[in-house]
């Protein structure tokens, strides 16, 4: 059952995402970005937490889940380090998808000729 949920809530997240984008002129820039803060305000309420124990890895894998990581990770650092603690959490759990998304960005760049 879980890979039902998993399957809906990225589906309409899909979804969300595309009647966005066919009805208003929000470009794919402003759609990611919007997404990412929907995902820090659920984590700041909790919410997403319990949207996680449902959906499983489907909701680990849209782009609100990396807002969700942002704030998730800045408050527990916080609570170990205190104000220094916000900075470092941001990075803690991140780190590892920025890391990649930049070396496969660099690999692709090198395989293919971007346009100037």
């Amino acid at each position: 059952m879980s890979y039902v949920y998993a399957f809906l809530f990225c589906g309409f997240v899909c979804l969300i995402a595309q009647l966005i984008l066919d009805n208003t002129k929000l470009t794919p820039g402003h759609v990611t970005s919007l997404f990412v803060v929907i995902g820090a305000f659920l984590d700041v309420f909790g919410i997403y937490d319990k949207i996680v124990l449902y959906a499983g890895a489907g909701a680990l894998i849209p782009i609100t889940s990396f807002g969700h990581l942002l704030v998730h990770g800045a408050m527990d650092m916080a609570h170990d380090l205190g104000v220094l603690g916000l900075a470092y959490g941001v990075f803690n759990l991140t780190s590892a998808g920025i890391s990649i998304a930049i070396i496969m960005a660099f690999i692709l760049a090198l395989i293919f000729r971007p346009k100037h």
